[in-house]
């Protein structure tokens, strides 16, 4: 696991002091879209499927400070869109970070070369860069040629600066060929990164593909002929693949845990406010986050309880779920990273579908009574 140990301290005795508090539902990661406008149009993004009204909106510094400070969750991710097209995100990264908050700065690197000289180098902020595999893989998801070379300069400049640089890659049945995902693993611990975070795409109700995101079954599959392949590497002589994730998500990936997820774990404020209920599932909006803590049926979301989640294995909803098991299980966990996740036994119970209540498709009636409500709002 590359997550470094100042993190690895600073989230651990966060739980625990939740623990000592009471609590049973908090946060582990602010999820912090300042803006959803993006300067790609990747054909499994379910996230930039907005008018121009909204695309438009940006969060201001004062906006995303005050979500930090009301959150108080320990480590904060700014994805997008594309974060980098914010013309004050250097301002909002460095009011985050003068908080000691550890900050994932997640972009698709078009624009980080140009803008890389107005950043610092810093442990608490991360640069997370988009690829979905190699040349050929990435252009394809991203759907514009010429991506992966780019993203792949500005990550070597940037691990050359000193910069903390992971790999954010999403998979989907398009590109979920084990031997090409472990070839771009080796590539990418080639170029230094602190590590590769991996997880299969979430089928968004508006994405405009909708038949390569994988099922549940499909994810452990993968995941178990991928970690296969690594063992064989490390039995070779090569050296351990780094993920920027905590082991017993790796495992849960591998389909030896069963986990419910953890959606109030990674909380999302956006644009329109507090997202319900989670970063992947947008059913409504309201303006705190003690009111989405409060007030959001978290029963009636996630795997056997909702179709919208039933084959969803993302890092946003059980990467919470794992961290918190691992401050349980501290050994099991210590076990399952030192020799990876099980290949070859019999998989985790799976989590019966047969009680979940259907999908409700409610997208456009949000965003329509988001649209009017802006352009009411510009009158």
């Amino acid at each position: 696991m590359a997550v470094p140990l100042i993190q690895q301290i600073r989230v651990g005795a966060y739980i625990t002091k939740q623990k000592l508090l009471g609590r049973a539902r908090y946060p582990l990661v602010l999820m912090l879209e300042p803006l959803f406008r993006c300067n790609l149009a990747c054909n499994g993004c379910g996230k930039i499927d907005y008018p121009d009204s909204i695309l438009n909106r940006r969060l201001s510094p004062e906006e995303c400070f005050q979500a930090v400070d009301e959150c108080g969750a320990p480590v904060v991710s700014i994805p997008g869109g594309e974060p980098l097209l914010h013309k004050e995100i250097v301002q909002i990264v460095e009011g985050i970070i003068a908080r000691k908050k550890f900050v994932y700065l997640c972009t698709n690197a078009l624009l980080l070369r140009k803008k890389l000289d107005q950043f610092t180098p810093s442990p608490y902020l991360t640069l997370s860069i988009h690829l979905d595999g190699l040349k050929e893989e990435h252009d394809h998801a991203v759907s514009q040629e010429g991506v992966f070379e780019r993203a792949v300069e500005a990550i070597k400049e940037a691990v050359k600066r000193g910069f903390r640089v992971t790999i954010n890659c999403t998979l989907f049945n398009s590109n979920a060929v084990p031997a090409r995902v472990a070839e771009f693993i080796d590539f990418a611990m080639s170029l230094g990164v602190e590590g590769v975070t991996m997880a299969p795409g979430y089928a968004y109700e508006r994405a405009p593909v909708q038949d390569h995101f994988l099922s549940r079954r499909q994810t452990k599959e993968l995941f178990r002929s991928i970690f296969r392949l690594g063992k064989e590497r490390v039995k070779g002589g090569a050296k351990p693949w780094k993920f920027n994730q905590s082991s017993l998500y790796l495992d849960f990936l591998a389909g030896n845990q069963t986990y419910h997820c953890t959606p109030w774990g990674n909380p999302t404020r956006n644009v329109f406010g507090w997202q319900r209920p989670c970063y992947l599932v947008g059913e409504g909006y309201v303006r705190t986050f003690a009111e989405l803590m409060d007030t959001t049926a978290w029963d009636s979301y996630g795997v056997g309880n909702y179709e919208k989640c039933a084959n969803c294995m993302v890092h946003s909803g059980f990467e919470p779920t794992s961290v918190i098991d691992t401050a349980n299980r501290p050994l099991h966990a210590l076990k399952v990273m030192l020799k990876g996740p099980d290949t070859e036994a019999p998989m985790a119970a799976e989590i019966s579908l047969e009680n979940q209540r259907p999908a409700e498709y409610v997208f456009e009636k949000v965003v329509k009574k988001l649209s009017e409500q802006t352009t009411q709002a510009a009158e």
